[in-house]
């Protein structure tokens, strides 16, 4: 495609206009749910209770068989010990996924698309069912913070990188 030059010097190559990304969620669910009140079991109680908060993150997507359709997955182990003893006082297990329509983004940028803003999207979301569930399990509710998918998106790569080397050092068996 061309376009005219306006001072009438010939036509140069019009700018190609990246295409219009579109996404939905079509659903989100709780796949998976599990909390233990540990501290409710082991009867610990007083005020010399001071939480130490351990949050892990991991992300899976997975194509659908509808065209454009993809299922991401993000998966919460959040486990609560206190300070003073170690003993633990709660942990929650939290497999929660969306369901997306995504059409628009280059096939090169679809894999951090999918990892990166789609969870970002269904976090907000995630956040309020861990917090009703450390509240209605006892516990202040627990408001996490925001979560960087961007870096945790780097530091997979980072990690699948140092695997990928640590197999090309391996020696081969015969």
């Amino acid at each position: 495609m061309t376009e005219t030059d306006p001072k009438g010097n010939g036509t140069q190559p019009a700018a190609a206009t990246p295409p219009k990304v579109n996404m939905r969620i079509l659903a989100q669910f709780m796949r998976d749910l599990s909390f233990e009140n540990v501290a409710a079991q082991k009867k610990l109680q007083g005020s010399n209770v001071q939480p130490d908060i351990q949050v892990q993150v991991s992300l899976d997507a997975n194509k659908r068989e509808t065209e454009n359709q993809y299922e991401i997955g993000t998966k919460f182990k959040i486990t609560s010990k206190n300070k003073s003893d170690g003993q633990t006082l709660f942990i929650i297990e939290l497999d929660y996924v969306g369901l997306f329509q995504i059409e628009g983004v280059p096939q090169e940028q679809l894999h951090p698309f999918l990892l990166i803003e789609c969870p970002r999207m269904i976090f907000p979301f995630a956040r309020r069912i861990i917090s009703d569930v450390t509240r209605d399990g006892g516990f202040p509710p627990l408001n996490l913070d925001t979560v960087d998918f961007l870096a945790l998106y780097k530091q997979e790569l980072q990690r699948q990188a140092a695997l990928q080397a640590q197999k090309g050092d391996a020696p081969v068996a015969n």
